[in-house]
């Protein structure tokens, strides 16, 4: 029994390295055939795009392919590799000759290495190949493509690739492979697909008239889904923007409820949020860079605490003293805000200052027809819900928040009942600048963060206030 199995092991390992094996003529020619036995080599190792074949050309890029009497190898590490079979030479060759290519045969290699990334595990790898490819795309690399498409999971990688074959085929002489090709280009959603059927509309360049009349029905296609797909993506860009106007009207919501004072500054507070943010990532690059990715979660109780600070230190020195004054308040708060922005200016200098993306926050959601939701909007969304799930907590299930909403309904009546009115008012104004401190975090993830950024946003807010 025992030697049963010893023999099912050593035929099984025999099958698989022979499975394994590359052809030992194509590998000769590599090696010591001339510039065009080179290149038709490397075209039919692109093709077959097994990791033997990606390991010799990549050991042939990178002049690292010997010929040591009858066997081709490459090094792995301290190891000869036969290149033939993928087995390690024991003992490796005293003396070997580097495989010699020309500029030509280079330019053929890098080509095909750049079609064999479209195998790589890497998802981004992948799609970074595919979109090279779209831009440079030749008739010879339609093997590789036809097996890449086969191979990809990935909905918008696949579509990129079928997109890549199909512009391959509209060029070929066969009217019914570029009928094939003009009918493969309506189910994409890609503006590329258009721009390329739009030129076989044109008798000229198409004389075929069922090529040019499929054509224009995949035309159509495309259009309705781009205009879905443009739909779909403003509508979801105007849900992110609503999320951080939102926290910024929540603010101001409390503020002119509370005290009824009208704060022209509010959006400088939304200027604080993005600095502290902006502060932040600047200490966790010094102090802390391995843990830089987390630097937004951090930046969420310091935007926090910075704008209600300022707030706080607003509504004690200035706003206080100006209650039952509608129109001194209006104009003490659009002083405030011109301060406060010069402020910023003086600190951090009148140009825009840089914030990364964290790894986390890059990137999308690939959908169908085309349209792509970048996560940075998405946390937004989604962040921006927590905090408005906080606050109705806060206003409803605490002891502040009854008294805040005492003070609101009859501040005279709040105060004969003992509620600390004058130190509500404080609370409150310091809460309203936090939240919006927290709307700065959330804009520092979409947009530039400069000294003026405020100013944008403090009449939509209070379009917002109005309206809900």
């Amino acid at each position: 029994m025992t030697k049963l199995f010893l023999m099912f092991l050593l035929l099984f390992g025999v099958v698989r390295v022979a499975d394994a094996a590359l052809d030992a003529a194509l590998i000769g020619k590599l090696a010591n055939g001339e510039s065009d036995e080179k290149i038709a080599v490397i075209q039919s190792l692109g093709t077959l795009a097994t990791p033997e074949a990606v390991q010799v050309l990549k050991a042939l890029s990178e002049d690292a392919l010997f010929v040591a009497g009858e066997h081709v190898f490459y090094l792995n590490g301290d190891q000869a590799v036969d290149a033939v079979t993928g087995l390690t030479l024991v003992p490796t060759p005293d003396s070997s000759d580097n495989v010699v290519i020309n500029n030509r045969v280079r330019s053929e290699l890098n080509n095909a290495l750049s079609s064999l990334k479209l195998f790589d595990p890497d998802i981004r790898a992948r799609r970074h190949a595919a979109q090279a490819l779209l831009s440079d795309v030749s008739a010879d690399m339609l093997p590789v493509l036809t097996k890449a498409a086969a191979q990809e999971k990935d909905p918008g990688i696949h579509e990129m690739l079928m997109l890549a074959v199909a512009q391959i085929n509209l060029g070929s002489p066969d009217a019914s492979l570029r009928l094939a090709a003009a009918q493969a280009l309506g189910e994409s959603s890609s503006p590329n697909a258009r721009n390329l059927l739009t030129s076989l509309m044109d008798p000229a360049h198409e004389p075929v008239e069922v090529v040019r009349r499929a054509a224009q029905s995949s035309l159509k296609s495309v259009d309705n889904r781009l205009a879905l797909s443009d739909a779909l993506a403003r509508i979801f860009s105007g849900i992110s923007l609503g999320s951080i106007l939102m926290l910024a009207a929540l603010g101001l919501a409390i503020t002119y409820g509370v005290m009824g004072v009208i704060n022209m500054a509010h959006g400088e507070l939304l200027m604080v949020g993005a600095y502290a943010t902006y502060v932040t990532q600047g200490w966790f690059r010094v102090h802390w860079p391995q843990a830089l990715e987390g630097y937004v979660v951090a930046a969420v109780p310091v935007a926090f605490l910075s704008a209600a600070l300022v707030g706080v230190i607003l509504e004690r020195t200035v706003i206080r003293w100006l209650y039952g004054r509608p129109l001194e308040t209006l104009l003490a708060t659009w002083g405030l805000s011109l301060g406060l922005i010069q402020c910023a200016r003086l600190v951090f200098g009148a140009q825009n200052v840089e914030l990364t993306n964290p790894e986390w926050m890059s990137g999308g959601v690939a959908l169908p027809w085309g349209l792509s939701l970048p996560w940075n909007r998405i946390d937004i969304i989604l962040f921006s819900l927590f905090v408005l799930a906080l606050v109705w907590v806060l206003m409803n299930k605490t002891r502040l928040g009854l008294f805040v909403r005492a003070v609101t309904q009859n501040r005279a009546m709040a105060g004969c009942m003992g509620v600390p009115t004058g130190l509500i008012d404080t609370v409150a104004f310091g809460l309203g600048a936090g939240i919006a401190g927290l709307g700065g975090v959330a804009l520092s993830q979409i947009s530039n963060v400069g000294p003026d950024m405020g100013q944008g946003y403090i009449v939509d807010s209070f379009m917002v206030v109005v309206l809900g």
